[in-house]
């Protein structure tokens, strides 16, 4: 189901004459870092794909070491401007213009750089490897300038600085940084977009004012995480303030808590949608260890929207799409789940699967419990063989018949000294496959449960990639795993519960999922 071939950063997303397209980062030599060059591809649906020749390829001074990362803006009258990070001969980042030849072409084949690339250099105070990603453009309050922020940092303070323009071309750098965080290191793929209090749909990126909050996202190149916050935005002093300082950007929430990296959002004016794009990488050591995953894929896209039930987080979903690959269901309802509990459960695809599953606990429980693993963490619980009172309890994805190896998606609920019930989403790769070369590790985070609502999960199994969202989409999963014995029909799924004392009821719906179509574009049949 996951897309593109192996590459890296998702650049300059867009949806132009009927077709989405992706942009992203490739090496057409070898899978390893380097001669960085702009892939193409086009979709109708973001799910079946067609490759395009290379948009853009490393052929000035001002770009021969890559073309990196970078963004589109599309303007109101139609034209698209996409910015994006040179590498220098002398190794310096350097920010410059790029846009279509033929504005009239659904495929947008051919790009111009522009003649008096760079636009931007490091300014004053900014290494000259520290400059990088400007991001999607936004209007100023006037509407008569253009705003973007580019991501760097001062000694281990990560920041965004902001400039304004009226043509792409000539920039004016404002006072200050719009953001800044001590401690959080250079920042990479900066991504800054408002979302709406109130309404699902998704907002163009210049929208501001009341009823909207504005996410800041930053890749941090120290940890390879991609980290967000929630926020407000005064464009007249061009600042932004987290709703949560304990939460901010690099030190809080991240969009996913697995192996995800660079992401880029854009708006999809087709379906008024915000679509977010992310690398899935490596974990593979003969292949991560060239450089950090560099054969790595594209992640299943995700609608991103404002959280409206608990007002201090984000929902990632799949976009509705992908259920154009569901084929058979098969429904389980109401299993019941003892102490110590594993079900098999019979499906006819188990490695390329979409399943939907609710758990319950039995309301007993809860009163009964008075202390249960208040300092619980999901990367050193020692994963799901670790039992307790209240957890855990959930899926095995990518199992063999005797569980040698398995990856378990799970709940864990505990009980703090204060009195308070917290639940932790984890996913465990411990025994996720019995090669020896490759990472195993349990990943996770908190993920908020209100009152009434059951502990529901949805993964995305995809051979050696399983994405995973608890409590619709709070909080996000990606597992890259290589089992050696539960490969195509020989793996299985399970039900469990592995807790010591409580009993779940579970119900599951699990479709079978094709494969996307991806293919080079027939340029000779047009």
């Amino acid at each position: 189901m996951n897309l593109v071939p192996p590459s890296t950063d998702p650049n300059g997303p867009l949806f132009h004459k009927g077709w989405y397209h992706l942009f992203y980062q490739y090496n057409p030599d070898s899978a390893v870092w380097g001669n960085i060059t702009w892939g193409h591809a086009v979709s109708k649906d973001l799910i079946h794909w067609l490759h395009l020749p290379f948009a853009m390829v490393p052929d000035h001074w001002y770009d021969i070491n890559g073309v990196w990362t970078g963004s589109a803006t599309i303007l109101p009258d139609g034209q698209i401007v996409m910015l994006y990070t040179g590498d220098t001969y002398d190794v310096k980042q350097v920010q410059c213009l790029a846009y279509p030849a033929n504005l009239s072409d659904p495929l947008l084949l051919d790009w111009v750089k522009y003649s008096g690339n760079p636009v931007l250099v490091p300014p004053p105070g900014i290494g000259a490897k520290d400059f990088r990603d400007p991001t999607t453009a936004w209007l100023s309050p006037d509407g008569d300038k253009w705003r973007i922020t580019i991501g760097s940092k001062v000694n281990t303070t990560g920041i965004s600085l902001v400039y304004e323009t009226v043509d792409f071309k000539t920039y004016d750098m404002l006072d200050g940084y719009m953001h800044a965080v001590p401690g959080t290191g250079m920042w990479e793929c900066v991504d800054f977009y408002p979302v709406s209090m109130s309404e699902i749909n998704g907002l163009d990126t210049s929208v501001s004012g009341s009823g909207v909050k504005h996410v800041l996202k930053a890749s941090l190149d120290d940890d390879k995480n991609d980290y967000y916050a929630l926020g407000v935005y005064d464009p007249i002093e061009d600042k932004w303030i987290p709703d949560d300082p304990k939460l901010d950007v690099g030190i809080g929430l991240r969009y996913d808590y697995g192996k995800y990296y660079a992401s880029k959002t854009f708006y999809d004016q087709n379906k008024q949608r915000r679509i977010l794009w992310g690398w899935i990488r490596e974990t593979d050591s003969e292949y991560a260890d060239i450089w950090k995953g560099w054969a790595s894929v594209q992640s299943i896209p995700r609608t991103v929207m404002f959280d409206q039930k608990t007002g201090s987080n984000i929902l990632q979903w799949p976009v509705s799409e992908v259920e154009e690959l569901r084929s058979e269901i098969v429904e389980f309802d109401n299993v019941k789940l003892g102490p110590g509990s594993i079900v098999p459960l019979k499906v006819d695809t188990p490695s390329q699967l979409d399943i939907v599953a609710s758990f319950e606990i039995d309301e007993d429980a809860f009163e009964g419990t008075v202390e249960a693993d208040a300092g619980y963490s999901c990367p050193t619980s020692g994963g799901a063989a670790n039992r307790g009172e209240l957890g855990p309890f959930g899926v095995i994805v990518l199992g063999d018949k005797t569980l040698s190896e398995g990856t378990p998606i799970y709940f864990y609920v505990t009980k703090g000294t204060n009195g308070k019930f917290e639940t932790h989403f984890c996913a465990d790769e411990l025994r996720s496959s019995l090669a020896p070369d490759v990472d195993k590790v349990v990943y996770g985070s908190k993920v908020p449960v209100l009152h009434g609502e059951k502990y529901s999960l949805r993964s995305l199994v995809d051979h050696s990639i399983v994405e995973s969202f608890a409590q619709g989409g709070r909080t996000v999963i990606t597992s890259r795993v290589y089992p050696t014995r539960a490969v195509d029909g020989a793996a299985r799924v399970y039900l469990f519960n592995n807790a010591t004392k409580v009993s779940v009821t579970a119900s599951v719906k699990m479709w079978n999922m094709g494969s996307a179509d991806i293919r080079t574009f027939p340029l000779n049949e047009q």
